[in-house]
């Protein structure tokens, strides 16, 4: 299934988009069933928005094999995590503001972890038991910012400007993140192209890890970190992020105000 989250006739829902590109409205949030109601609409009818609204975003870094290989880094014993502020989150179409002080601004392509039910405590063998589904996902950095706060030992405002993390365009449920292609694009030339087979942590490894110090959230989002190719953006450019079974995920960059 393909779980949309849209806007029409001024109001927003969520919906399950079928073959042919008819969305049919749910009854209520995925969160808590799935049911859908007769009431449809034709895809080009209405907007798309970001999946979930205003989750909590957790991040993880270097988590990509071949690109710890790729940039002789020691590999991670334990997930490295950072979190993105929800006013970050913007869905499908939506620009991403570059900032007024932003030096050097990149895209990162990655695979997100929707987590569908309270979760506490869940071993690595029932992790995903717990996630409603995956969407696309572009970990958005502003990378002067993000390494001088690394070297203060912390890491929030280069991750978390307005807009940098572009979500959708779907969730789409029953999936295997361990064999799911990953692509980015910019301006229409292939930059990252990675299997999440090569992930160091899985989807299952970092839901379960994280349940053991903290609950949880149905909508919580996890970005299971990014491949080699990342690289600038600058306003007038389109990035797209597309992962096999979810589909594209596209917006265009402009300069703020």
């Amino acid at each position: 299934m393909k779980l949309v989250r849209y806007a029409v006739d001024g109001a927003v829902a969520y919906g399950a988009l079928e073959e042919g590109g008819i969305i049919r409205r749910l009854a209520g949030s995925p969160f808590i069933s799935l049911g859908t109601i007769a009431t449809s609409y034709p895809l080009a009818q209405v907007r798309l928005l970001a999946p979930v609204e205003a989750p909590r975003i957790i991040g993880v870094g270097l988590n990509y094999v071949s690109h710890i290989a790729e940039t002789k880094q020691i590999t991670p014993t334990l997930p490295m995590l950072f979190m993105k502020h929800p006013s970050a989150v913007i869905g499908p179409g939506e620009p991403i503001v570059y900032p007024k002080q932003g030096q050097k601004v990149e895209y990162e392509g990655e695979l997100a972890v929707v987590i569908g039910r309270r979760t506490r405590r869940v071993s690595e063998d029932q992790a995903l038991e717990c996630v409603l589904g995956y969407t696309c996902a572009n970990d958005v950095s502003e990378r002067v910012t993000q390494l001088a706060e690394m070297k203060m030992g912390c890491l929030l405002v280069g991750k978390s400007y307005d807009t940098f993390c572009p979500l959708g365009p779907v969730i789409a449920t029953g999936l295997d993140p361990t064999a799911l292609d990953l692509t980015s694009r910019l301006n229409g030339q292939v930059r990252q192209r990675i299997n999440t087979s090569d992930l160091l942590f899985s989807a299952a490894k970092l839901v379960s890890y994280l349940s053991q110090a903290m609950t949880l959230w149905p909508g919580d989002v996890i970005l299971t970190g990014t491949p080699s190719g990342v690289g600038p953006i600058q306003p007038g450019d389109v990035v797209e992020v597309e992962v096999s079974g979810i589909g594209v995920l596209r917006n265009p960059v402009v300069a703020e105000g």
